[in-house]
């Protein structure tokens, strides 16, 4: 029964310790070096541009409109007949309807005439910057006589966690 006892505690034994050789464990390394590494990043800074510009406006008015010239026929006309008594009353009325027609076609023109302003435009350009900016680590650590290298985004310090995994050779079996 010892025996038995003894031979089932010896294979748990050996079993239990092959299972723990497959289980990675946690230790630390002595780091040597730790050496920042940086990379270029381009970097978009919109800015807004504005700037004034005259602008033509084209007038209104009247375009080919006859109303001037006969309001200013008219109008004229009413205040020629306010001059001169008999033949040369329809001569003042004749010559104020003329007159008014002139003053009012001129005046007609004018109301077309354009217009000008000045206006603001704006508009967003990109522009960039390129600048190096902190990536990582290229550490270089030391674990148990061994030189080893890896990559950290932050400094590690003195020492640098690792995790350790034990298998045996099988060139060795």
């Amino acid at each position: 029964m010892k025996k038995t006892l003894l031979a089932v505690t010896l294979g748990m034994l050996v079993v239990s310790g092959s299972a723990l050789a497959d289980r990675p464990f946690k230790d630390r390394a002595k780091v040597l070096s730790a050496e920042p590494i940086y990379e270029l990043v381009r970097v978009n800074y919109p800015e807004q541009r504005c700037w004034t510009e005259e602008v033509y406006h084209p007038g209104r008015g009247y375009r080919n409109s006859a109303t001037p010239t006969l309001t200013g026929a008219i109008l004229g006309g009413v205040v020629g007949n306010q001059f001169g008594r008999g033949n040369g009353n329809k001569a003042m009325t004749i010559a104020g309807a003329l007159l008014g027609a002139s003053v009012g076609n001129d005046m007609g023109r004018q109301s077309r005439r354009g217009y000008v302003s000045e206006e603001q435009y704006c508009e967003t350009v990109d522009r960039y910057e390129e600048r190096e900016e902190l990536a990582g680590y290229r550490v270089k650590y030391r674990y148990k006589g061994q030189i080893f290298w890896t990559t950290t985004d932050e400094h590690p310090g003195k020492f640098i966690p690792v995790r350790v995994r034990i298998e045996p050779d099988h060139r060795y079996r």
